[in-house]
C-alpha cells in the first residue's frame, strides 16, 4: 500500500509539494477541491473511504477534522511545518485560494498553529520542515513511497 497524506497549516505548501508530485507521474488528490470537503469541513466519508478502497497507489492532501478516521488506510501521514510569519507570508500573496487574506483568516491561522497543529503533529509519521524546496519535499515523500512499497 503507498497511499501517503499530507497534511498541514494553511500555506505551508500542501497544493504546491502535490503538484510536483503530480508533475513526477504520481496519483494525487487535493481534497480542498472537487467538494472532498463537506460543509461542516470534514472530509466526505463514504467517497473518502470509496477512493482509498480503490486506489492503492495515491498522494492525498488535505487537513480536515476527521481525517484522523482514515489514517489506518495510509502508509504513512507526512506533516508539512513552518513558522507562523511564514504561513501568512505564503497566504496573503498566494492566487489560488482566498483564505488567509483577511485578517480574521490569519488570525484564525495563528490559533491553528496551537490548536490543531500539535493534534496533526500527533498523528504524523513524519514531519518534514516546509521552508525547503520544493523538490527537496517531493523527494523525501518519493522515498517514503518507495520505502512503503518495499514493506
Amino acid at each position: 500500500m503507498s497511499r501517503v497524506l499530507i497534511t498541514g497549516m494553511s500555506g505551508v505548501g500542501k497544493t504546491t509539494v502535490l503538484r510536483e508530485l503530480s508533475r513526477r507521474g504520481y496519483r494525487t488528490i487535493d481534497t480542498d477541491y472537487d467538494s472532498w470537503v463537506l460543509p461542516d469541513g470534514t472530509w466526505d466519508e463514504p467517497r473518502m473511504s470509496a477512493l482509498l478502497a480503490s486506489d492503492s497507489f495515491l498522494v492525498v492532501s488535505g487537513t480536515v477534522e476527521n481525517q484522523g478516521c482514515f489514517y489506518d488506510r495510509f502508509a504513512a501521514v507526512v506533516l508539512l511545518s513552518a513558522p507562523v510569519d511564514v504561513l501568512i507570508e505564503r497566504v496573503s500573496v498566494r492566487k489560488n485560494n482566498p483564505y488567509g487574506n483577511s485578517e480574521a483568516d490569519q488570525s484564525a491561522i495563528r490559533q491553528n498553529i496551537l490548536d490543531v497543529e500539535p493534534l496533526l503533529r500527533n498523528g504524523a509519521t513524519l514531519e518534514l520542515d516546509a521552508r525547503r524546496p520544493v523538490p527537496e519535499l517531493a523527494d523525501d515523500i518519493e522515498r517514503l513511497i518507495a520505502m512503503s512499497n518495499e514493506s
